[in-house]
């Protein structure tokens, strides 16, 4: 995730108050989407599986590899 100008290529969603902006290929590829707020953070759920060694998300150090 993270801050961006909506493209061409993407689709755009509106909840609660926030406008979250997907590029269309890939959203064909992973959906279905779900971002769920959690304490400080978000978990995001998607219908594929992710590379576990990519990034170590909020709850420790947030860096990328």
């Amino acid at each position: 995730m993270a801050l961006d100008e909506p493209k061409d290529t993407d689709s755009s969603f509106k909840v609660d108050g926030f406008t979250y902006l997907v590029d269309r290929t890939f959203l064909k590829k992973v959906q279905p989407v779900k971002v769920d707020f959690i304490n400080y953070g978000f978990k995001i759920s998607a219908g594929v599986e992710f590379d576990a060694g990519g990034c170590s998300g909020c709850k420790s150090s947030g860096s990328c590899g």
